[in-house]
């Protein structure tokens, strides 16, 4: 039987002797010999035991899950059961054509996920009455810190003047957001207060005020009297909102906030253990330009056509770098796109009737325990009810609860809250009940859903939502069906081609990897819930930062972070927690190189460092001297490098451990950027190099699909002498145990999804991972042979290798106009997704093409990019105009080819089938070249009425 490695490799066996050939090489050994300098290679293998096969780990996995117990869960905070419409999940969370796309940067071949996240803009937007919404941000508790820093980011100059510097959290917001908030405030300077808003008065050194709408408690209150206040003195406010209560309660837009955020998990995405879910932010449109993340746009194509796009991007990280005021890098896009759909099944009719019956199985409960003699706490409420209890009856409950595997929430003092859901039905409502009367010894009443709501009706919600025809349209199955495949045809994703994106590992994720997601032992099972009832999870949680210990060359792993740049962000604040502790408080220089990646120095921002940035040399490679100048003119205060290796230019770099110990000598220590890691696993990796911390991209060695702009995972790793400050958080005990606040809303982060890389590791194995990263060695380096002649590779080692990815420079093209944007849009009339546009270095295309791309996908990609060198070939030899030609032109929709109207100097042919196989799989652009400046100059970012 093959091995899974066999499978997951693309190039077969006796293919490889002959790329080899081609390359320069006569072995694998050779070719990692000349490509990885002798001095960073680890002497024996990785110890981890070879690959399983598929059937083999099915079945181990399915013993693991069954270590989760599925109890039923009331717990709340923020996680709650859902009900996923089958049609989602079999023909979105299961189909590789909505996992397996890219971040939508190309928006012509992007055009059905953008219209998925357009749809997702109008429902955050609808219901919580505000003006702008992003795509999603990674969770809730994130996305109140975000709205902390888009506050005081806003300030007026008066405000910055009199440093309002203070920020007002209200004791009852979730116990993990205000975690986020104060690890996020301290960094930067804000000063937190907390306290019962009914308690508080703004006053002129406040810039911002946060609530939640029903708050922790699960209590409706009414939060005009605060807006007002804060705005008399200049400070805005922001609501955590639970999005599905807003179907029926007075939306936050209009009683004054000027942020919303919130989770949109409720909306059919599974809880996860954590994640992931896609948050939402909603703001004023006077604060479009400072919100974080994606938004999605209108604008229109070449031929005045309606598209879309993301809008704004000059607001992107990679961009500001250090100026930025978000180092966000992903989103939740695939969670986002469910959430959306969800709304679009159900309608705003079913999506009302979902919140009433919700409320109404809360309104029953509330009623028939205070006929038991309880006293609930909450007058007006959505979902969550309070009992109040002594610690006595309230440990009374709990065991009677747990041997009816029943969970709740229970507070030190003894209350108990209750929190119910869609998937609550009213069997569930009287086996609680009768838990409670059981404890006062009492018959239990039998209750009927109640038919009228239990909050004030001056929280009631009148104004209407979800209006547009999208939401009104498809609510059987057959027509949902056919919507999501009618975007689904407008998307390029690895069912067509090779997606070739330097530094962004589009590799294969295996089915077998996949099929866990849909398991309900993982899907529906809470964070909160008592760690005896998440064996499973634990034992999986355990195995996976072992196998990554191992990989890495660290001692401890963290999966908090989900996002490769909250891992950035993360390592950042454990190194300077070490310093710290040793009283050195003054260590906040960071050096980072200028081929960084642009989270780094974002995320540095974010971390309240200051800055330097460390020069490359002409070849591309950290100008050591420079480097060490630097780092003695700053030995006193340096706190760390950040540095990428392989280098963000594609190459390993001679002098990596020279380069850690001048940091280390200089009391200094290294975080290693994990982007490249597909370039390390079994060769080399950041502990034996001598760093001392480093993320890992999940979703891009590790397997995880990027969804189209995400789920991603970042966890960080780190040696010993860190272990004890991993992050900690407010709920669950985990991270180290002087571990530092929270840094995302989960403490496992986004952990559903780890069942894939935990999957990909124990499949592959060994050797298996050893081969992978040496075939996206000998991939990237066949690339570059056969594109020699044609395209000019910009770095390469003394060898005159690259690493796993190449960077092609388009300068030598500009006499004829043609840039590198010209080529990523040709290259999609060939039906492929473009490389890495002018990143990290401008005009150029950074291709990787991983090691599960075959040798006839190379050859295909290697014809189409030799085709259009032909064509700027054209343009050079003056055949053509440098104006009206078929690469300004590009890309062509089919509309377009077979219309009446065709004046170009070229045939349709040529534009349609510039090469004979295209026929064979034609991929059709949804929209020609899409104009950027008219869409941010006509901002839309919802449904157009």
């Amino acid at each position: 039987m093959e091995s899974f490695a066999s499978r997951h490799i693309g190039p077969r066996q006796h293919e490889i002797t002959q790329m080899l050939r081609l390359v320069g090489v006569s072995s694998i050994t050779e070719l990692v010999d000349r490509t990885l300098p002798k001095d960073i290679r680890l002497s024996g293998p990785l110890s981890l035991p070879e690959g399983m096969s598929e059937t083999t780990y099915a079945k181990r996995l399915r013993r693991m899950a069954s270590q989760n117990k599925l109890y039923r869960t009331y717990i709340g905070l923020g996680y709650y059961n859902t009900l996923m419409p089958p049609v989602i999940q079999r023909n979105i969370l299961e189909n590789p054509s909505w996992y397996t796309s890219y971040t939508p940067y190309q928006a012509e071949i992007s055009q059905g996920r953008l219209e998925a996240l357009l749809n997702f803009q109008t429902v955050i937007t609808e219901l919580t009455a505000m003006d702008i919404a992003n795509a999603s941000l990674l969770d809730e508790s994130q996305a109140a810190a975000e709205a902390m820093i888009l506050m005081h980011s806003v300030r007026s100059r008066e405000a910055v003047k009199n440093d309002a510097n203070q920020f007002f959290v209200d004791k009852s917001v979730f116990p993990q957001t205000l975690d986020v908030i104060v690890t996020r405030a301290q960094h930067l300077g804000i000063q937190v207060i907390v306290d019962d808003y009914l308690n508080f008065f703004p006053h002129e050194k406040v810039f911002g005020v946060m609530v939640q709408y029903p708050n922790a408690d699960g209590a409706i209150d009414d939060y005009r009297q605060l807006a007002q206040q804060a705005h008399s003195v200049g400070a805005k406010l922001g609501v955590i909102a639970d999005l599905m209560s807003l179907a029926i309660l007075t939306p936050p837009g209009n009683w004054g906030a000027d942020v919303v955020v919130g989770s949109s998990q409720r909306f059919g995405v599974p809880m996860g253990y954590g994640g992931p879910h896609a948050a939402f932010f909603a703001t004023k449109d006077e604060f479009k330009r400072s919100m974080p993340g994606r938004i999605i746009g209108v604008s229109i194509d070449a031929q005045g056509k309606r598209a879309l796009r993301m809008a704004l991007q000059t607001r992107e990280q990679h961009i500001k770098r250090e100026r930025a005021t978000s180092n966000i890098c992903t989103a939740q896009a695939l969670l986002a796109t469910m959430a959306g759909m969800y709304a679009v099944y159900h309608g705003p009719t079913g999506i009302r009737n979902i919140a009433l019956y919700i409320h109404r199985l809360a309104a029953t409960l509330s009623d028939q325990l205070s006929e038991l003699g309880y006293r609930q706490l909450n007058r007006n409420f959505f979902d969550t009810i309070q009992i109040e209890l002594s610690k006595e009856k309230s440990d009374q409950i709990e065991k009677l609860a747990l041997e009816k595997q029943i969970n709740f929430r229970y507070s030190p003092n003894g209350n108990v809250w209750i929190s119910v859901d869609e998937s609550t039905n009213v069997t569930d409502i009287n086996d609680i009940i009768a838990i409670f009367a059981q404890a006062v010894g009492k018959q239990a009443p039998v209750a009927k859903l109640k038919a009228t709501e239990n909050f004030d009706r001056s929280f009631a919600r009148t104004n209407e939502y979800l209006t547009h025809k999208v939401f009104n349209s498809y609510h059987s199955e057959t027509g949902m069906m056919r919507y999501i495949k009618k975007l689904e045809r407008k998307d390029i994703s690895l069912t067509h081609s090779m997606i070739p994106l330097g530094s962004c590992t589009m590799k294969l994720n295996a089915a077998a990897e996949m099929f866990a997601l849909s398991w309900p032992e993982f899907g529906n099972m809470h964070p909160f819930v008592p760690l005896d009832q998440a064996k499973g999870y634990q034992l999986l949680i355990e195995e996976l930062s072992r196998q990554l210990a191992i990989i890495t060359g660290f001692d401890s792993v963290s999966f908090q972070p989900n996002s490769g740049a909250t891992g950035e962000y993360t390592g950042l604040l454990v190194i300077q927690a070490y310093h710290a502790e040793r009283m050195q408080y003054h260590r906040n220089v960071v050096l980072i190189p200028s081929s960084a990646h642009g989270t780094n120095p974002a995320s540095a921002a974010m971390a309240g460092m200051k800055i330097i940035t460390v020069p490359c040399d002409n070849d591309g490679n950290i100008d050591i001297a420079q480097l060490k100048a630097l780092a003695e003119a700053n030995k006193d205060n340096l706190s760390c490098l950040m540095i990428t290796y392989p280098s963000t230019h594609g190459v390993f770099e001679e002098g990596v451990r020279e380069i850690i110990n001048e940091i280390h000598q200089c009391g200094g220590l290294v975080y290693m950027d994990g982007a490249n890691m597909n370039a390390q696993v079994g060769l080399t990796n950041p502990g034996f190099l001598g760093a001392d911390v480093c993320h890992l991209n999940l979703h891009k060695t590790f397997a995880i699909p990027h969804g189209g702009g995400g789920p991603g995972m970042g966890p960080i790793c780190v040696t010993k002498q860190l272990s004890h400050f991993l992050p900690s958080h407010a709920v669950m005990r985990s991270g180290g145990y002087k571990g530092i606040t929270a840094v995302a809303e989960s403490p496992w982060g986004s952990a559903s999804i780890l069942t894939i890389s935990h999957a990909y590791i124990s499949l592959m194995g060994n050797s298996g991972l050893r081969q992978a990263t040496c075939m996206a060695i000998l991939n990237a380096n066949y690339l570059a042979q056969k594109l020699k002649g044609h395209f000019q590779v910009l770095f390469t080692n003394k060898n005159g290798m690259v690493a796993h990815e190449l960077i092609l420079d388009c300068d030598p093209f500009k006499d004829t106009g043609i840039v590198a944007a010209d080529i990523a849009k040709r290259l999609m009339d060939f039906g492929f997704h473009a490389p890495t546009l002018s990143f990290p270095v401008a005009n150029t295309l950074m291709v990787e093409p991983t090691e599960s791309e075959s040798l006839q996908e190379l050859d295909r990609f290697v014809a189409a990019m030799i085709r259009i060198h032909e064509e700027i070939q054209e343009i050079a030899n003056n055949q053509v105009d440098p104006i009206d030609n078929i690469l300004k032109h590009a890309p062509h929709t089919e509309q377009t080819v077979v219309s009446d109207q065709w004046n170009r100097p070229y045939s349709r042919e040529k534009a349609a089938y510039p090469l004979e196989w295209v026929r064979e799989n034609k991929f059709w652009p949804a929209s020609g070249r899409v104009d950027d400046a008219y869409g941010d100059r006509n901002l839309v970012c919802t449904c157009e009425k």
